[in-house]
Parts: structure tokens; sequence; C-alpha cells
């Protein structure tokens, strides 16, 4: 890796970049070059029969809805435009819908369009395994009467392996009930899997901690700005969502049946126990940095103070050194035989005298462990 390449800082999360020119038309659905592209996965199932498979087009996924009683398709990568434009004609969704689908900075909302609901989800995942930095990547979902349509930017891996696992294996209800339900799975997989991460967070500051008190720190305020950037963007994240899921755990939309919105009244718990540790480990980076910076200025008043220790004592020294250094000729310690040895005793008694004085008055070798 090149001295150039290894010192660029990765692109921020917080950052938005719009392709729409300013004025463009709404709804207007362009991809991003840089996206990967998509790749469709399908699965349909009921209470006894279950058919998977990977999809080579919108039109052949959408020939499995109603086929059986529930059919979730997952699109994973947002790189071409056409193929979503295309789920977007088959399952009459709302041009606006397939604009903030496509682009990436939306954050957690619901919108209802009458028989489609459309939900933007926030799902957390880590890049860096090395360095523990974590991200966000959109998920886009559409509730339908018996199909659900997701969208992923395509990031390696999901939170949706245990739902698919729960499908296959017939666990739990599953397979006996609607696609509210499935839609209330995802989301709830999505909420559950900030957890873990939150999780290493607390490690991490547990680990700088040590490293604060340490009586010499390496780098650990750089550390600390790495956790308040990315507690900040999983804050961004899980805030919004918050208020989406207060939305649909409330009896406003019609999508989601009396069995379901149960359990998403304990999505909104979730909801709310990952805002307040999120809150709690920002307030801890803070303390963090604040007491780094205490311990700093500990470190330099101490260091202060042996040096200021040490021109103390020099002082008087450098006085009786002074006066006899003088080429006087009338100075009868001059020509003394003792002279010498009475100087340099007077100053190693005065030294000692000044230490015992800085010791007696708490300024020297007290107050340390």
């Amino acid at each position: 890796m090149s001295r150039k390449n290894r010192h660029k800082k990765p692109p921020r999360e917080i950052t938005i970049h719009r392709r729409e020119a300013p004025g463009s038309s709404p709804g207007l659905v362009l991809a991003d070059p840089a996206q990967p592209k998509p790749h469709i996965h399908v699965l349909a199932y009921g209470p006894e029969a279950l058919e998977e498979c990977d999809a080579v087009s919108a039109d052949e996924a959408f020939a499995f809805v109603g086929r059986r009683q529930i059919t979730w398709i997952n699109v994973e990568g947002l790189g071409d435009a056409t193929i979503i434009e295309r789920f977007g004609e088959l399952f009459g969704l709302h041009r606006l819908a397939l604009e903030d689908s496509i682009n990436v900075h939306q954050r957690a909302k619901v919108e209802d369009y009458g028989d489609v609901l459309f939900i933007v989800l926030r799902m957390v995942h880590c890049n860096d395994l090395a360095g523990r930095r974590c991200g966000t990547e959109q998920i886009s979902l559409f509730l339908g009467p018996n199909w659900v349509l997701t969208f992923q930017e395509g990031h390696p891996g999901d939170s949706f392996d245990r739902v698919r696992s729960r499908i296959r294996d017939k666990a739990g209800r599953m397979r006996a009930l609607g696609s509210d339900y499935l839609a209330y799975a995802l989301i709830d997989a999505t909420i559950d899997n900030y957890y873990p991460v939150l999780e290493v967070y607390a490690e991490r500051l547990d680990e700088l901690e040590e490293q604060v008190l340490d009586a010499r720190p390496s780098k650990a305020i750089d550390h600390l700005h790495e956790v308040k950037a990315d507690l900040l963007i999983l804050r961004r994240a899980i805030w919004p969502l918050r208020d989406a899921m207060a939305y649909l755990a409330r009896e406003e939309t019609t999508r989601f049946s009396d069995t379901t919105r149960p359990y998403l009244r304990d999505c909104y718990d979730h909801i709310v126990q990952v805002v307040e540790l999120v809150e709690t480990y920002r307030e801890l980076t803070a303390d963090l940095r604040d007491l780094y910076m205490s311990s700093l200025s500990n470190r330099i008043n101490e260091t202060m103070r042996v040096l200021t220790v040490i021109s103390t004592l020099f002082i008087p020294l450098t006085f009786i050194a002074g006066v006899y250094g003088m080429n006087f000729d009338n100075m009868p310690e001059l020509h003394w035989t003792f002279g010498y040895p009475l100087a340099i005793a007077w100053m190693v008694v005065t030294a000692i005298g000044m230490l015992i004085y800085f010791y007696r008055m708490g300024w020297i070798f007290r107050g340390r462990s």
C-alpha cells in the first residue's frame, strides 16, 4: 500500500451524496455505479411447503407471488436502476418510495401508501473487525397483502439469517402467520443486531479506560474520537427508528394485524433500551475524554513540580557559587585553606534543608502511590 493511500481517510457516513441534480423531478431513480449489481433471493412458503431460489430477474421473482401463502423477495445490491424500477412496476410501488430505496442516506421512517407500507431501517454492520469500526446499512422494506420486498445496499452479510432459518426449519409460528409477522421478524432482527455491536463498544470503552488511566496512554484520544464518531452514527440510525416503531405500534396502519401489533410494541421497548445504551456510552466517552485531559494536565503539573523543585534547589546554590565567583582581592575566604570545603558544605546543607522543608510542606514525595 502506498504512503498516500495508507493515510487516506475513509469517507464518513454522516456525509450525504445525492446523485440527482438540484431541481430534478421527484421520484427519479438513479443507481450508484459503485454499488454492486442486484442479487435476488426468493423465499415462498406456507404452513406445509417452502420454495427457495435465486432469481435472475424481477419478473422471475414476481412469479412466486401467490403460489404460496407468503413470498419474501430480498434484493441485495442497488447497482441497477432498471431492476429496481421493474419491481416498482410489478408491485405497484410509489416512485418516491423507489427513489428513497436507491438513495441510501435515508433516516428510518414509515410511509403508508394504502395497500403497501414502506419502511426504512438502518442495519448496523462492522466493516473493520480488527479496528472494530462499525457503520449502518439502509434496509428498505415494502409490506404488501401476501408479500414482503426488501432492498439492501449489498454489504457482506446481514442480520436476516435467523429469520431464514426459522422459515426453513418451521421454527415457532413463522410459517403459519401472515406477511405482517414476517415484516415484524425482519424489523426485530435488525434491532436485535444492535446489541452485539454495542457490546463491542462496551468492551472497547473498558480497554480505553485502562489506557487513559495508564501512566503512558498511547493514542487513547484518537481511539476515543473514533468511538465518539461511531456512536454518533448509531445514534442517528436508532433515534428515528424509535419514532417509526412508535407509529407502527399504534393502531394507525391496517397492514399490521392486532395479533402482530403487541410484538411491535416489544420492538419499541428494545429500541428504547438501545437508545439508552447509546446515550450512556456517549456520555462515558465524553467522561473518558475529560479524564484523559485531566490525567494529561496532572502529568504536566507533576513534571512542572519536579522541574520547579530542581530549579528552586539550585537558586541558593547558584547564589553561593556566584558570590565566591567574584574576583575581588579583599575576600578572605578565597585565600583560606578550608574555603572551598566550607562552600561545598554550605551548599549541601542548604539543599538538604530545602528538601526537608519541601517534604514537610507536602510538596514532594507525598501523595504518590
